[in-house]
């Protein structure tokens, strides 16, 4: 009891002078594990570039004298279904697998790489699908899909890579120890993000196994990755948070907050998770009530750790010291993380109806994810022996991409406010007043400004993966 009031009173201390720091740190082992690791930062990074290269043929599919050149005539809708899917689903998922490897022990190898050539055999299927078999794309929340046999080959075989990554991951998971130390909340952190996302596995095998197929084919995809794609979001926001507590100790030399206060927020947000089977069990997955009870526990069992964390980083690096050039680019990815991922949040609220402003808050946490991956990125390039990204460019570059994506949740929240709705595109749109067309007009802004920093981020990590570790 009293190591425990010591603690609080460590953690939440009267004031910053006389509070004690705990450092959290993730390791890079110089065995097996950081082969496999770079394998699957390489997977998402592949995925990534991907991703860049289908968002400008999303602006081809949209240009007439280009359009005719591309394989479909629906091709806006075909590349959106391919960006989106490699842009978070195999990217983010991929980003979980090398810190899985990581954090995990070296036992199990053999099926650690089978996960891996799985999953990639997988994401370079997805890549040439929309090339070789015309599909339909169905537009269905959290993962879109493309109504075709290659399409639905690939992603069958990615789900089987993460699914047997998470059977690995739990085989070789690494024990946290009796007294927890910084490194072993992360770890903590890290497997419970590998659990959600088995549960996310299973929640997409029980709706598949239920669900009639005589379903047409946008209630049935929406339907089957309905309940799993809520179990991602909190896989995704575990894996955020681990990045934001490893930035912010990185830069302070430790955040004011204890392993086991972090390890039990880390635990809050995953008993959330642990509740989804009870929906599945409790109604049927056409049901209503199914639909609204995995919205509440996104909803609220998602949310209730987050400020707590996001608190205790800006209370450890305020006041904020000036940073030597390789820490600046993790303070930008920190900062623009937080800033997009509450203003995602804020805007959920504001939500009303179906138009775009519920694009602009799921963009909005997405995002914040995708800004504190590239803030832990830049942070294991050293670890792994390359060199720190210490440009300018590079503690620019989240600001960029974090300023873009925030003007273009704007122009969403705006030409939602005036009645724009989601999923479509062109005249489609019908763009009828002024405010419409500035809203869109500030949204395509953004996006291009996003698109920039994102290269921006890929040119960086592979310059400092082509020098030399202590390099400029």
């Amino acid at each position: 009891m009293t190591e425990l009031k010591s603690e609080a009173s460590a953690s939440f201390g009267a004031s910053a002078s006389d509070t004690a720091t705990f450092r959290f740190a993730l390791s890079v082992p110089q065995d097996v594990r950081r082969s496999l690791a770079l394998a699957w930062l390489a997977l998402g990074l592949a995925a990534l570039l991907a991703s860049g290269l289908f968002s400008i043929l999303l602006v081809l599919s949209r240009t007439p004298q280009l359009q005719s050149l591309l394989p479909v005539a629906d091709f806006f809708r075909v590349a959106l279904v391919v960006h989106v899917d490699l842009s978070v689903l195999v990217w983010f998922l991929s980003f979980g697998g090398a810190l899985w490897a990581l954090s995990g022990s070296t036992r199990w190898q053999p099926l650690a790489w089978c996960a891996f050539a799985l999953s990639a055999l997988g994401t370079i299927t997805l890549c040439i699908a929309p090339f070789v078999q015309a599909a339909t794309p169905v537009m269905s929340n959290y993962v879109p899909v493309l109504d075709g046999s290659v399409f639905l080959t690939g992603l069958t075989l990615f789900g089987a890579g993460i699914a047997l990554l998470c059977l690995r991951s739990m085989l070789a998971a690494a024990p946290v120890g009796e007294r927890i130390s910084g490194d072993g909340a992360l770890r903590f952190g890290l497997n419970s993000a590998m659990v959600a996302t088995a549960v996310a596995v299973l929640a997409f095998v029980w709706s598949g196994s239920t669900l009639p197929r005589s379903l047409d084919a946008r209630a049935y995809y929406e339907l089957l990755f309905w309940g799993g794609g809520h179990v991602l979001q909190f896989a995704y926001t575990l894996l955020m948070l681990v990045g934001w507590v490893w930035l912010a100790s990185a830069l302070n030399q430790g955040l004011r907050l204890s392993p086991r206060v972090v390890t039990l927020l880390f635990a809050v947000a995953l008993l959330a998770v642990f509740l989804t089977p009870i929906t599945y069990l409790a109604y049927d997955v056409t049901s209503i009530e199914h639909h609204r009870l995995q919205t509440l526990l996104m909803r609220y069992g998602g949310g209730l750790v987050i400020g707590p964390i996001a608190l205790a980083v800006l209370w450890s690096l305020w006041p904020m010291p000036a940073m030597s050039a390789p820490l600046r680019p993790l303070r930008s990815s920190l900062l623009a993380s937080l800033a997009l991922f509450f203003a995602g949040g804020l805007i959920g609220f504001m939500i009303s109806g179906s138009n775009v402003r519920i694009p602009a808050h799921y963009h909005g946490c997405i995002v914040g994810v995708t800004l504190a991956m590239m803030g832990m990125v830049y942070r294991l390039l050293p670890q792994f022996g390359f060199a720190a990204p210490q440009s300018r460019a590079a503690a620019w570059q989240p600001l960029i991409y974090g300023g873009g994506q925030l003007l273009h949740i704007v122009g969403l929240v705006w030409s939602g406010g005036y009645g724009v709705q989601r999923k479509v595109a062109g005249a489609d749109q019908v763009l009828s007043t002024s405010q419409q067309v500035w809203g869109m007009g500030l949204m395509g802004l953004g996006g291009l400004i996003a698109i920039i920093g994102g290269i921006l981020f890929l040119v960086i990590v592979l310059r400092a993966m082509r020098a030399q570790e202590g390099t400029t």
